[in-house]
């Protein structure tokens, strides 16, 4: 295994190791996880010549810096758009880039979450079949924090000559407001009035993170007869639930697998992956599918 590595110098927001997640537990009270803007991060990886599955770093708003040890590493920046400095030279986001000793990620202008895809992929063990770090159960490597040193694994494609094969991949514009299609929920009918969710703007309020973001500034989504109790019910990334204050609340990838409240609809899947870069006052709109 290469001894190549990364020490992390300082952290802005929260730094986690994520990959495709761990599919199949919801039996047993675990969700999925794994990446939340599945789309970059998968991006990030194809860039760097890694095989499917292998693991990056989810940087929450920049300010991510890290030392390279043991020699120089072909690494990616996706997601939300920051720049990377790369041995004090500014790269832009989506470019593959050399790095031999130092690399730092700044703020992303718009956007939540960036992926840092490292060729090898970041290696730390495997929890129920995942590298990824769930936040809500606790399983999964810790966040990342001044002094911690990751492995850069084995999980690259072969090489071949003329490699990398691109400069750069695009990077998303995140046009605001984000437009989210949804599908009718299991529990619309118990709403007094679901058209609510899809004719006004809300935004994202600052209770946000991984399990999910609380929206605000649309007219509330009432329940049609508050006395009444649901059992708990299977739940899904994308879910919109409607807790009593009318304020939905939209499940990220590290949701509870089960829920209580009305689910008023759910976010198509291709549209997952935008609401998973709504930082705090960020406007968002939906529209039924």
């Amino acid at each position: 295994m290469s001894r190549r590595a990364l020490t992390v110098v300082g952290t802005g927001g929260p730094v986690l190791v994520q990959d495709l997640g761990r599919p199949g537990h919801a039996a047993v009270g675990v969700g999925r996880s794994g990446a939340a803007d599945r789309a970059a991060y998968l991006l990030g990886n194809r860039a760097v010549g890694n095989r499917l599955g292998a693991a990056s770093l989810e940087v929450t708003l920049g300010g991510l810096e890290v030392e390279v040890v043991g020699g120089p590493l072909w690494c990616c920046l996706t997601g939300a758009p920051a720049t990377l400095e790369a041995d004090g030279r500014a790269c832009p986001a989506g470019a593959v880039v050399a790095v031999r000793h130092r690399l730092r990620i700044g703020t992303p202008a718009r956007g939540l979450r960036c992926y840092l895809a490292v060729r090898g992929g970041i290696d730390v063990p495997r929890v129920l079949g995942s590298r990824s770090r769930d936040v809500l159960a606790g399983l999964g490597p810790a966040p990342l924090g001044a002094g911690d040193v990751v492995v850069v694994g084995d999980d690259a494609e072969e090489a071949e000559a003329g490699w990398p094969r691109v400069d750069a991949v695009p990077v998303d514009a995140l046009a605001e407001p984000a437009l989210l299609r949804v599908v009718p929920g299991p529990r619309a009918d118990l709403v007094a009035d679901p058209d609510r969710l899809v004719t006004g703007e809300w935004r994202a309020s600052v209770h946000t993170d991984r399990v999910g973001t609380r929206l605000e500034g649309g007219a509330p989504l009432l329940h049609r007869d508050p006395e009444r109790q649901l059992p708990s019910e299977g739940a899904v990334r994308g879910a919109l639930q409607v807790p009593p204050s009318g304020e939905p609340v939209l499940f990220g990838p590290d949701h509870p697998v089960t829920g209580g409240y009305p689910v008023v609809g759910v976010v198509v899947d291709a549209d997952v992956d935008r609401a998973a870069q709504l930082r705090p006052g960020d406007p968002v709109r939906f529209r039924w599918a």
